[in-house]
Formats: structure tokens, sequence, C-alpha cells
């Protein structure tokens, strides 16, 4: 049975860049994504993009290519990313230049477009998640990105993409796409769809399957966690794989790894929506074959959703923050002090600021007073106090009283920071998928 050898060489978009390189060289690769986008991130990009027509795509594009494309090209490996993320057709650019720049002619590189719907979000009559109209953003409204399958990917692939750039596609379609092009399987095989949904789930998240995301020392130890190896999918034609790494990386695959990794940001496994299939995930089979080897089957699928999830990104207001540190006898007392303080001079000076917190870090910063009660007192603390303003010159008055105790609070504070920025938020609607227009653009180096 025919089996290919995908990598997943980045699981977010700062991730680690060696262990992709390592893939490239050692890995024995056919295929390698780079899963690099997340829903903020590209309203985030949309914004650069305005500012900048030759800028929205992911700043580590060129360190990344540059580190990968000359043992990618030498081993035929082809590579799909998520990069493009606001402007995929200017980081196609971008990777052809880089090509040139590393003299490897004839890379040809596909931009796919078409996930940018904001002028029909902006005209339309949507409606959130909340069922809240989208048009009550304003000119707050920053990006609205439809969630595309692996279908333009896949054409990409049929006209000789070495390097495919998207934008908003979902994430296991950057590993189905190649699975569907290697082995022929038709856009409505939804058993083998839900299959190839499953390796590419297991794959988009990077280290998370090797054990990064999974150690927990004690517990659920892993060796050599700071030269984390990336994972491998070795997928056969009927859609079962084989989840394994490069031989003497760091890391770990186990049945326990990819079980977490299958549960990951799922919320009813036997329905995970895509817009390629809904994944069937009830009925997976985890086996060990040996040492970091992991076989994967069982998953199924239904038909497509008629509808695509669209992400919408929106300025929603400004963030002030101040921390300070309190250590030594004492430093739990002095540092709620410190909160007691901000708190009165917020209200004090006027401060136009809501959602306030005030956090003690260390103490009670993730899990509340309720779960910290009784705890040990700690020898150090950091205070901590954000809220939300409609400006940024209000946001930056609540950094600016955290600050001010470094004189004006209890003895001992030090290593103040502060900072005010703006927040930008997200929202989902739908479209039906007809109304969302894909295209496929190549540049050649």
């Amino acid at each position: 049975m025919k089996c290919i050898r995908i990598g997943s060489g980045a699981g977010y978009s700062g991730d680690r860049i060696e262990p992709a390189v390592e893939l490239a060289e050692r890995g024995g690769l056919d295929y390698m994504i780079f899963e690099c986008l997340a829903e903020r991130t590209i309203a985030l990009a949309q914004r650069a993009k305005s500012a900048d027509p030759a800028a929205g795509f992911d700043p580590l594009l060129e360190d990344r290519m540059r580190a990968v494309l000359p043992a990618c090209r030498r081993g035929g490996i082809r590579i799909l990313t998520n990069m493009g993320a606001a402007n995929p057709l200017a980081a196609a650019e971008k990777v052809r230049d880089i090509a040139r720049s590393l003299n490897l002619t004839g890379l040809k590189v596909a931009a796919v477009l078409g996930d940018d719907v904001l002028d029909r979000i902006r005209a339309g009559a949507y409606t959130d998640d909340t069922g809240r109209p989208i048009s009550r953003f304003g000119e707050r409204l920053l990006s609205a990105n439809a969630y595309i399958g692996a279908a333009p990917l896949v054409d990409a692939l049929a006209q000789g993409a070495d390097v495919v750039i998207t934008g908003r596609a979902a994430d296991p379609a950057l590993v189905l796409a190649p699975v569907i092009h290697e082995f022929g399987w038709a856009m409505d095989d939804w058993h083998r769809l839900g299959r190839g949904t499953l390796v590419g789930h297991l794959l988009e998240c990077g280290g998370q399957i090797t054990g990064g995301y999974f150690a927990d020392p004690g517990y659920k130890d892993v060796p050599g966690l700071a030269r984390l190896g990336f994972p491998i999918g070795e997928v056969h034609e009927d859609g079962s794989a084989v989840i394994t790494k490069v031989t003497g990386s760091g890391g770990r695959v186990t049945p326990a790894t990819c079980k977490e990794q299958i549960l990951y940001e799922i919320h009813d496994p036997r329905s995970y929506i895509t817009p390629d299939v809904v994944a069937d995930f009830s009925g997976v089979r985890v086996e060990a074959l040996g040492p970091d080897r992991v076989r994967i089957d069982g998953a199924g699928g239904r038909p497509a959703p008629a509808s695509l999830k669209v992400s919408v990104g929106y300025l929603d207001s400004y963030l002030g923050e101040g921390q300070i540190s309190y250590a030594g006898p004492g430093a739990l007392a002095r540092a709620r002090l410190a909160l007691d303080i901000v708190a009165e001079r917020l209200r004090m000076t006027g401060v136009q600021a809501r959602d306030l917190r005030y956090d003690l870090i260390g103490v009670n910063a993730l899990h509340g007073d309720g779960l910290s009660a009784g705890a040990p007192e700690p020898y150090e603390v950091r205070a901590r106090v954000a809220g939300r303003a409609d400006s940024l010159k209000e946001a930056m008055r609540i950094a600016n009283e955290v600050e001010s105790l470094y004189t004006c609070g209890p003895a001992g504070g030090g290593g103040a920071t502060k900072s005010a920025r703006d927040i930008v938020a997200v929202v989902s609607t739908f479209l039906p998928r007809d109304e969302v227009k894909t295209s496929v653009h190549f540049r050649v180096s």
C-alpha cells in the first residue's frame, strides 16, 4: 500500500525553526507543513497589510524559508503553509525572491486566495455567534476570513506547486491536501476524508504530539525537550497513519501523547466540523508499534457542512497593565496593600476603566482566591493590575498608577513594568460555501 511521509515544521507562528530543518534534512519527507495562523493573528496581519500592501504575512516567513528551502529542494519536499495570513500573494513573492537569492531556480510557489471575505461581511446583514449584528463594529471591523478547505491546495499541487501558501485554510487541510493529491481520493469520500483530517489534526500542532505540551515532571516525563523533535505522519492510502519523529531527536511519541492530541480543542469527537468533512474520531484506535511509532486508525466522516465559518476580527478596546514585585518577609501583605492602593487611586482620579483585574501572580492569578486560600505564604509575589479602557491614554493611566508604587507604595517594590495597547478581538459568523471563491496564483523563481 502506497505511503507518504508528511512532517510538521511548526505548530504556531513563533515556533522553533531548527526542528523543521532537522525534518527537512533527516526526515525522509515527501511534504512538510507549517501551521502558523491563529484566529487573532490574521486580524493583526490584516491591519499590517492596511498600513503596507507588501506586508500582512507571517513575520518569520523569511527566516523559515531560508532555513528549510535548500534541503527541501534537494530532497524534493513540497511545502504547504498558512503563513500567507492576510497576504498570501505577497508571501509567495517573498518566497520566490528568497529562492532566487539562494540560487534555487524553477521553484513554483502558489498563493491560494479567496478566504478574505471582509467586503462581503461589511456589505451583508450578518450576525455573530451570539446573534448580534456584525455591523455594530462599524469602522472598528478589521478582518473577515473564511476557513477554506483542501480543494484549492490540491489544485495547486496538481499544477506542480513546490510551495503552497494560503491564508485562513483550516489547519488539517494542510495535511489533507497532499493526501488527497497523492492518493486520488474523491472530494466526497467522506470516510477517507475523515481519516485524513484526523492525521492533519494530529500533526497541526507540531511538538505538542511529540511530548512538548504533554510533559509534566514526575507524572509524564519526556526526555530531551530542549531539542524536541517535531512529528512525522506516515500516511497510507486507506487513511491510516503512523506517527513518529526523527530518530535521535528529543521528545517522545506514545499512545498517550497521541490520545491527548486527538482530544485537543475537540468539542465533540463524533462531529469535528471542518470545511472538507464532518470528521468522526469516536472510533479511533491507537496502537504502539515500537519506540516512537504509534499507529492511528478508525476515524470516519460525514458530508461537509453547507456553510463555512468566518473569523471576524475587530478593534475591541485598549488594555492598560502594570506589574511590580515584592519579596522577603511580609511580601504577600505588601503586595495586597499595593493592589488596594491602586484600586483606590483609580477611583480617586476617575480613571474610566472596566473589567479591572487585581492579581497576585504566584498566589491567585490563575484560579482565584478560593483555591489559593490556606496555601503557604510565598517568599515572593508579583502584583498585577490590568483593565480595559476606550482610549490608549486612559489605559495608560492604569499602568502609570502601578509604576508609581515604586516611591508611593509599600516598601521594597521592584521590577515594575507598564504597558498600554489596543485589543484585537474575534467573533465568528458563517457564509454559504458557494459564496467563498478561491483561486490559485503562481510565482516562479
